[in-house]
């Protein structure tokens, strides 16, 4: 991590938010990741030639609200001509896991590190972040991120241009069931959406320097303006996230060779078992997952045919 204790606050919210509102609700935030040179469409679409192909998605921007997955129309682009042509692409693309990198890590680990010292605490550990991942977006004018729900917690950030974010609260259930929480988790990412919804969400307007929080599962949906648009999402998985994660892939697993599951949380000492079973099971395959090729491999066997969505049409 990041040591330097004398570093400027790269995220700042209202405190009321940091100490009233996270985790458990959506807020906004300011920050000063704008014009940072790691955040240029230049050093972006070197990154993108850099990554491997199965840490990056792409597809046509335009998409509705509610998108059916297996509809989305692609873009007959290769991921580095995307960021160069992404004001007239057509399309929205995302690079995953920039943290693999020591220039992104060292930004993203910053970026939090302020968050943690404006709560109190005196680093990123101490304030419970783990797991820190980056997922870097790009996008052209008039582009529609399609309603869904993410595995982790998330401060977005927007880099260059404007954007609508609508978040929704997903508390009680009612708007993504247990099922469907189970399916974006492991399956694809894409929830359905209905205009009922719209009571229940909170719109960010967002511009150059903005961003806001968003928890754990609850469902968004995005829309970019009339020019293009650079965001990123600087994400992180407590322990609690990340056993209920583990939960919903093991019991995808079950359920896909025919045996019925109940979701986390119905049967505590059941899903105590299954957690060490599948926590195990990875643990002796997670060698393997250096490779690209194997990644693709175990990602078939353990979530099925269409676990490589993003690869579809690579």
């Amino acid at each position: 991590m990041n040591a330097n204790t004398n570093i400027a606050p790269v995220i700042t919210a209202d405190n009321d938010a940091l100490m009233r509102d996270f985790p458990l609700r959506p807020f906004g935030i300011k920050h000063k990741l704008s014009g940072h040179p790691l955040l240029s469409l230049t050093r972006i679409a070197k990154l993108a030639a850099d990554m491997p192909r199965d840490l990056i998605e792409y597809n046509s921007g335009n998409a509705q609200i509610s998108q059916d997955p297996d509809k989305v129309k692609a873009v007959d682009l290769d991921p580095v001509e995307i960021v160069k042509r992404i004001e007239s692409a057509g399309a929205w693309m995302v690079l995953k896991r920039i943290e693999k990198d020591p220039e992104y890590r060292a930004l993203l680990e910053d970026a939090l590190t302020s968050v943690a010292r404006a709560r109190g605490f005196n680093s990123v550990e101490d304030a419970g972040f783990s797991q820190i991942e980056g997922f870097l977006f790009v996008s052209s004018p008039n582009s529609t991120t399609p309603f869904h729900m993410d595995a982790e917690d998330n401060f977005f950030v927007q880099i260059y241009g404007d954007k609508t974010f609508a978040v929704f609260d997903n508390t009680d259930g009612s708007i993504a069931n247990d099922e469907q929480v189970e399916h974006s988790t492991t399956k694809h990412r894409n929830v359905p959406y209905h205009d009922s919804f719209m009571p229940r969400g909170t719109v960010f307007k967002l511009r150059g320097g903005d961003g806001c929080y968003i928890p754990y599962q609850w469902p968004h949906w995005v829309k970019t303006a009339g020019t293009h648009s650079i965001s990123l999402a600087i994400t992180w998985k407590t322990e609690e996230v990340k056993r209920l994660n583990d939960l919903h892939f093991c019991n995808s697993f079950l359920r896909s060779v025919g045996v019925a599951q109940s979701a986390p949380g119905k049967n505590p000492a059941l899903d105590a078992v299954k957690l060490a079973a599948w926590r195990s099971a990875r643990a002796a395959v997670e060698p393997l997952r250096s490779s690209e090729t194997m990644r693709r491999i175990i990602r078939r066997i353990a979530l099925g045919k269409n676990a490589n969505y993003y690869l579809k049409k690579a």
